[in-house]
């Protein structure tokens, strides 16, 4: 073996040729244990599934894990039972008046209770001939969600979850009670989408509050919402949302075919689930939306796009994503629609600026000056006739400390982020400006940029437009006005070669479709706005009436 050969097989990737994947409709999902576990059942001898729950959530150690021993009795006889739960994931008023009050209360059953689950006669002094697991399912226990369960697994996924599981001496089951009662702020504004007009409610922390905003808000019967566990450890609850009679069956398809196979330990935010389900990995670009405004995740849904809930956390994703959705604020649809596509178009404004102001100010003034009126030219000159740095140093200073000032008013508390905005802003800008470090033009210059990125609504776009700035600031500096627009071209390619879940990401105009239709950039007024976009390929196109406002006109009545 030659010292090629011999470095592939030590350090070459190879590359797995065959995957189990799982399909999109199966029941199946990614929590994975060993086979022991996935075969044990629950044993008919009490003292035998104690020990077993022990072990398995190491109680020695574990002070929140509780489990509780009682006795029901039935008619003079005594049954031994074990309640099992986790403090601070149940409600334990709940417990006490839905699952012990009921069973520890004194039971006698009547003739005809006798008569559904058979006649006692005492076979020996601990076992009751009769149809005890019955009798506690039907007639003990008074909650609605109640579930029977027989595989260890099953059961300790619940009791994570904030069910109570009671065991039964002699009863090879489980009987799992829903008492979820874990703690969490209530439903407030949300935080990173100022509303101007419309809903102020936002999505928080609880999965099953976020889903009943969207059923609160989508009275139909066809929203759909499934559940499945990701990571094998955490078993972090994802919920898939769409509208059955409206999203596409194979977009649905797809999306559950990415969501089901991940095969992670653990997921703690959707912001993690949306590096792992995009199409380019690789590319920084967003390509799904992540909004924590429920009333425009009904718009999307209703649109035939389909949303992802991960439990935890209040952002929700949105799929699939186009470029033109970013720039899209989410009460664009509740304004009137001439001011809504001002507002459009200054954003569109900002985000040119945000991303090649800078980089045009260095490619002027150090590759172009002839492009400058002289008189400006000359107050150019003037300012930086003092400054001791070239403009590439001078820019990429004032860029640097922009963005630390940013990202320290973020990281710190509410109460110093003013003081730290007028210590950037003016005492720092100012003293710099003084000390002759940077010129005022400059100042003005990066001031202008933050703003105009400030202006953008999407904070995914925002964060991508910081990274490319300094790109096109190196490359006119480079090449002047070649490099940029090289560069552009490179990154215009490189966005028109993205797709977000089968969807073109400059879709509807690339590749170009029927603008005619309600898709593009320009808002339509809302009586106009009659299809649904074509390129999600929905199963209703039209999303009203030719004539929507049949009062104006007599003869569509």
């Amino acid at each position: 073996m030659n010292i090629i050969d011999l470095w592939n097989n030590l350090f070459k990737y190879q590359k797995k040729q065959e995957y189990e994947f799982i399909l999109p409709n199966s029941s199946n999902n990614l929590t994975e244990n060993d086979n022991t576990q996935k075969n044990e059942e629950v044993f008919p001898t009490l003292t035998v599934n104690i020990e077993y729950l022990k072990i398995k959530y190491n109680l020695l150690i574990n002070s929140d894990i509780k489990i509780r021993k009682f006795i029901i009795p039935v008619e003079n006889k005594k049954v031994v039972a074990a309640l099992l739960y986790i403090d601070g994931l149940v409600d334990e008023k709940t417990i006490t008046n839905s699952v012990l009050t009921p069973l520890l209360l004194k039971n006698s059953i009547t003739m005809q209770e006798k008569k559904n689950f058979g006649r006692i006669t005492v076979k020996n002094s601990n076992k009751l001939n009769f149809n005890l697991e019955n009798f506690i399912y039907n007639g003990l226990i008074p909650h609605n969600s109640v579930s029977k369960e027989t595989h260890f697994e099953e059961i300790l996924k619940k009791v994570n979850a904030g069910f109570c599981a009671v065991f039964v001496d002699t009863i090879n089951k489980a009987f799992c009670i829903e008492t979820k009662g874990i703690k969490g702020r209530s439903i407030t504004k949300p935080i990173t989408e100022n509303i101007v007009r419309g809903a102020q409610e936002g999505f928080i922390e609880n999965l099953r509050i976020n889903t009943s905003m969207l059923r609160k808000i989508i009275n139909n019967e066809n929203l759909t919402i499934e559940e499945v566990d990701i990571g094998k450890i955490s078993r972090t609850k994802v919920a898939i949302c769409y509208i059955k009679n409206i999203a596409n069956d194979d977009l649905v398809a797809e999306v559950k075919y990415r969501v089901n196979n991940l095969d992670i330990d653990y997921l703690l935010s959707s912001g993690q689930l949306e590096q792992l389900i995009k199409d380019n990995p690789s590319a920084s670009f967003p390509q799904t939306i992540a909004t924590e405004r429920p009333d425009r995740v009904c718009n999307y849904l209703l649109n035939g796009r389909i949303a992802i809930i991960v439990n935890g956390t209040p952002f929700v994703l949105v799929v699939p994503a186009v470029f033109i959705d970013f720039l899209t604020a989410a009460e664009d649809i509740n304004l009137n629609y001439h001011f809504a596509n001002l507002l459009k178009l200054i954003r569109a404004i900002a985000l040119f600026f945000a991303i090649l102001l800078p980089g045009l100010y260095v490619a002027i003034t150090t590759h172009h000056q002839e492009l400058i009126p002289s008189e400006l030219l000359f107050a150019i000159a003037n300012a930086r006739d003092a400054i001791p740095f070239p403009v590439i140093f001078e820019i990429i200073i004032m860029e640097i400390s922009f963005e630390l000032i940013r990202e320290a008013g973020l990281r710190v508390s509410s109460s110093f982020s003013t003081t730290i905005g007028i210590i950037g802003a003016l005492i720092l800008g100012d003293a710099a400006v003084s000390a002759n470090i940077v010129s005022p033009i400059l100042i003005i210059i990066v001031a202008f940029t933050g703003i105009c990125s400030f202006a953008i609504p999407d904070f995914s776009l925002t964060s991508d437009i910081r990274v490319y700035r300094f790109a096109y600031i190196f490359l006119g500096y480079i090449a002047g006005f070649l490099g940029i627009a090289f560069g552009f071209f490179i990154h215009f390619i490189f966005m028109t070669s993205l797709n977000s879940f089968g969807v073109s990401y400059f879709a509807p105009y690339i590749p170009y479709n029927n603008i005619n239709e309600n898709e593009g950039y320009i808002l339509k007024p809302v009586w106009k706005r009659e299809k649904r976009d074509k390129i999600f390929n929905t199963k209703r196109p039209n999303s009203e009436s030719k004539i929507s406002m049949k009062w104006r006109n007599i003869d569509a009545k």
